[in-house]
This record gives C-alpha cells, structure tokens and sequence, in this order.
C-alpha cells in the first residue's frame, strides 16, 4: 500500500489536527445549541402553549449540526491516520452536508431575526391584554426580562413597578437579538471554518490516489 510522502505528509498530519480542533469545536456548537435550547430564560418565555417554536427551528439545526460535527470529527482523524480514501470521500461528503446545515442555521439567524421577535411581540401583547392565564404569562416575562407592559398592554399590570421600568417590546427586542446573532454567527462562522477542512481532505485523498497508482 502506497504511503504519501513529503508535502503531503504534512497535509496528513494537518488533516489530523484539524479534525480534532474540528471535533472540539463540535463539541461547543452542540453546547451552544444546548445552552439556547434549554436555558432557563428562553425556555420561560417560550414554554407556554400558544408561543411562538420559530426561534428553536434554528437552535434544532446548530444540535444536530454540532452533534454530526463531533462524529465526523471522529472519523476524519481515522481516515487521516490510516490514510482511507472511502473514510476521507465520507468525510468529505458530511463536511459538505454540515457545511449546508450550518449556512442554513446562520441565514436562518439573520433573515428571520425580525419575524421571530414580531412572534414574540405580538404573543406578549396579547397575553398582556388578557386575564387569568395571559396574566401569569405576562408576568413571567416582567419577570426575565424587568420589563413591563407595552403602550397597547393592560396598565394594571404595572403599577407597583418604577416609571423608568423597561418597556417590554424593547426587552424582548434586545434578548431575542442577542440569542438570534449567536445562531448567525455561530453557524456561518463554522461555515468557513469547514472548507479548510473540505480542502485538506480532498488534497489528502487524490495524493493518496496518486501514490497508489504510481506503486
């Protein structure tokens, strides 16, 4: 079996180093997605039945594009040690389907960030203009986020708070901004960070291809 040598042995080397910084990275994209799934403040305001599940379409893709991302990260350091083309054209392959998955959540960030928060204003409002259980939904949100009322919302429910207490559209407005720029920037930052990988693989795989045909 043709082994490569020279320059392309520093590629193998490379390729190796790479996926295991790739993996790590999974590791924290996966944590990331699990921090915006499950933290307690977003989880409050989206629980209740009636609340808008946009914002976690995009949290879903960075989970499953972190998790595919330690597996493949896996196989990549096997492919590169042992110098596989079948393991370095799948991994080529998963880095390309995350590579899309990961555009797609970063996009998604983006271009939805101001529906998103509309979902989320108007599910406010209209709690806050209600009695019984839209009142205990709105005061979770006083609650996460100190804010109260908007300039349409029930007067009542602000009474006993300061009159410089936030208003809520603009608190909901921050918090959302920021949990949507992290699945942006997050997502396409990755993005490029994966080519390198895509690069390295293929340059690795025809040299491999190369130096068994010349055996």
């Amino acid at each position: 079996m043709g082994k490569v040598q020279g320059g392309m042995k520093c590629v193998k080397y490379l390729l190796f180093v790479f996926n295991f910084i790739f993996w790590l990275v999974g590791s924290l994209v996966l944590a990331v997605g699990l921090w915006l799934r499950f933290d307690t403040d977003t989880v409050s305001l989206l629980n209740e039945e009636g609340a808008p599940d946009t914002f976690f379409i995009g949290v879903y893709i960075l989970i499953g594009a972190g998790g595919l991302m330690m597996l493949v990260g896996f196989f990549g350091c096997c492919g590169a040690v042992r110098e596989s083309q079948c393991l370095l054209g799948s991994f080529f392959a998963c880095l390309l389907v995350i590579f899309g998955a990961e555009i797609a959540a970063g996009v998604f960030g983006f271009l939805n960030k101001d529906k998103i928060i509309e979902e989320v204003h108007s599910f406010y409002s209209k709690s806050a203009t209600e009695n019984n259980n839209g009142t205990t939904i709105a005061s979770v949100y006083h609650k996460v986020l100190e804010c109260c009322g908007t300039k349409d919302s029930n007067p009542t429910l602000c009474l006993d708070l300061p009159a410089d207490t936030k208003d809520c559209t603009a608190a909901i407005t921050e918090f959302f901004n920021n949990k949507l720029y992290v699945i942006g920037y997050v997502g396409i930052g990755i993005a490029g960070v994966m080519i390198i990988g895509m690069i390295f693989s293929m340059v690795l795989c025809c040299a491999i291809r190369n130096s068994r045909e010349v055996i």
